[in-house]
């Protein structure tokens, strides 16, 4: 259900920004979503889908970009990708800690017409 007045925004940010561009439509916005943040692709797409209708964001394409889990070790540095239920660092075998940008979610793009 917060998907709701994330897409509200997403919708309020990328409309205001094309007005200003003096842009007739917007055609494709691309988020950015880091996988552990708790956003669901298919509520933003369905949302989106009701709530733009008679905005400039109508019929826009929806990109979603998700950033994998990355972790870091507190022993040596070493930043690597989670794989599976493994937070184990491959080069020492301490566990991981999640680095920056697993909760992330922002508008990288949008394209518009004008």
């Amino acid at each position: 259900m917060h998907e709701l007045p994330i897409t509200e925004n997403i919708i309020k940010m990328t409309t205001t920004a094309a007005a200003e561009a003096n842009a007739t439509r917007i055609t494709r916005i691309t988020l950015v979503i880091g996988e552990l943040s708790s956003i669901i692709n298919d509520s933003v797409q369905q949302y989106f889908n009701v709530i733009s209708e008679g905005t400039l964001a109508a019929g826009a394409e929806l990109v979603f970009k998700r950033l994998p889990v990355n972790l870091v070790c507190p022993n040596c540095a070493n930043e690597f990708p989670k794989v599976k239920s493994n937070f184990n660092c491959p080069q020492c075998g301490e566990m991981g800690r999640i680095a920056d940008g697993a909760w992330e979610f922002y508008v990288e793009s949008m394209e518009v017409d004008n």
